[in-house]
């Protein structure tokens, strides 16, 4: 038979559609295309395929190759379809048999000697192919990351000729057993928030962002701890779902998945200030998530924020509200998943030190000004809460008489609140919308009364106003009551000191 197609698998954001690779072969002079909108990788495989078949000590056919990946109108980029355009060759070519392809999927670059090399993005593949409800040859180095799914059928191959001995009966190949070590399980907690002494109300504040979802701006002179309370928030988190790690680790799968990397932990991630836009929501002419992306279902840690470029902080307004970004380019649009918490830090001054008792700061009015002008209020407007972390009192630390409350403890509180919410709502307090905030987001009469005089006092804007509400209805579920009272908001206002920061 001259026509053979392969199954495979393009990329497309965290997306894997279905590709047919199309082999014919034909009389004429000796010739080698392919065609269906190939990138360069694509295109370069001509050479690959043909040493790798013909160093597997497998005949290559010298008549005119005709490759055909479909759909046309769809990109197709990287080495991965190596491997399917030379089965397709051999098949075509009588040297295999077509009907035993119809029930598999292939991916893999070829080496010159016929060894099939590791790609990224195999995760997505792996889970487009068991909806498929077909079987997946992969090369051997991606199998423990295309078998975080459990119940899929992976082939793991090293070479070019155990796929030929396997379909012509040969040798068969040996299905890849799951092992149980890649499957979740309680982690131990590394960073510990009894690590941190003092700063009660910082304590406090990250306790109710870890419950409801939300987002949080500190604001306080360096070695206050701010850092240390940004990484610990991922130890008062409840540990991701089967299915929302297999959502994380097909977004980092694009990158290539750290094998020895804990799958199933919360992101956390932290660029520095002098991230681009683009290394931040993603981008590239191949579109490639960014940090919210890889931050999805974790933590965004932003230190040093006003160094960041202000065109460049402008960009985290929409994915926090959407919770999703989308890439445009002229030939293809891409969306990724972004649902993160913003965690921000940043100094009172230029120097750090304003307000020092020592009378450190140098910095005038003028200064401070531009400083935090930096921020603009759209995007301060879209953090739920301000806090002020100050200098810990004399004589505080090495003071062991006093043990601080362990992540442990405060995990179990915020496991408790955001079942409640789950269970209310089926999302956490932080995506409350529209009709479901004025729904479960009840106030008695005198918190009524106290949040409307605070929004004339404050200048609030709407939005601020809801978010006050929702981190209200959060410490009120972490009080476990069921109406939002007075000390819940003005716990909640107590949050919100730096809505006029640029100011």
């Amino acid at each position: 038979m001259s026509l053979a197609i392969i199954h495979s698998r393009a990329g497309l954001g965290i997306q894997a559609p279905l590709v047919y690779v199309e082999a014919h072969i034909s009389q004429g002079l000796p010739g080698f295309s392919i065609v269906g909108l190939p990138e360069t990788a694509v295109r370069e495989s001509k050479d690959r395929v043909r040493s790798a078949i013909m160093n597997s000590q497998l005949e290559f056919p010298q008549k005119r190759i005709t490759i055909n990946l479909a759909p046309a109108d769809l990109p197709k980029e990287g080495s991965r379809f190596d491997l399917p355009i030379a089965l397709g060759i051999l098949a075509a070519a009588g040297q295999i048999p077509v009907d035993e392809l119809n029930n598999f999927e292939c991916v893999g670059e070829l080496g010159l000697s016929g060894e099939l090399r590791g790609i990224s993005g195999i995760l997505p593949i792996a889970l487009a192919a068991r909806l498929a409800n077909r079987a997946l040859i992969l090369p051997a180095d991606n199998v423990q990351e295309a078998a975080l799914p459990r119940d899929n059928v992976l082939y793991p191959v090293k070479n070019l000729q155990e796929i030929i001995q396997h379909f012509n009966q040969q040798e068969k190949l040996t299905a890849y057993v799951h092992e149980e070590h890649w499957l979740p399980s309680m982690l131990p907690l590394t960073l510990d928030l009894a690590d941190i002494q003092g700063q009660a109300h910082a304590k406090r504040a990250l306790e109710i962002t870890a419950a409801g979802g939300h987002s949080l701006l500190m604001l306080g002179p360096p070695g206050t701890g701010k850092t240390m309370l940004a990484t610990r928030l991922p130890s008062l988190l409840p540990q991701l779902s089967h299915e929302e790690a297999l959502e994380v680790a097909a977004i980092r799968s694009l990158n290539r998945l750290d094998k020895s990397a804990k799958w199933q932990e919360r992101p956390f991630r932290s660029p520095h200030h002098s991230a681009s836009a683009a290394a931040l929501i993603g981008g590239g002419s191949i579109p490639r998530p960014g940090e919210i992306s890889l931050a999805h279902k974790g933590v965004l840690f932003l230190d040093e924020l006003p160094e960041f470029e202000r065109r460049v902080l402008e960009v985290l307004r929409e994915p926090l509200e959407s919770a999703t970004v989308t890439i445009s380019r002229a030939a293809r649009q891409v969306e990724f998943p972004a649902e993160f918490q913003l965690i921000a830090a940043m100094n009172p001054c230029p120097c750090g030190y304003l307000g020092d008792r020592e009378g450190r700061c140098r910095c005038t009015s003028e200064h401070i000004k531009r400083y935090r002008s930096r921020l603009s209020g759209p995007l301060l407007d879209r953090i739920d809460m301000h806090i002020e972390v100050p200098p810990l009192p004399q004589g505080i630390l090495g003071n062991a008489q006093k043990s601080e409350e362990s992540s442990a403890i405060v995990r179990q509180r915020v496991l408790q609140a955001q079942n409640l919410q789950k269970t209310r709502a089926g999302i956490l307090n932080a995506r409350l919308t529209g009709q479901k905030i004025l729904e479960y987001c009840s106030l008695e009469k005198s918190a009524e009364a106290s949040l409307k005089q605070a929004m004339e006092k404050l200048g609030l804007s709407a939005r601020a106003y809801f978010r006050i509400l929702k981190v209200s209805r959060t410490i009120a579920d972490l009080a476990e009551t069921q109406t939002i009272m007075l000390p819940h908001i003005l716990e909640a206002l107590s949050f919100r000191k730096l809505e006029r920061v640029q100011d």
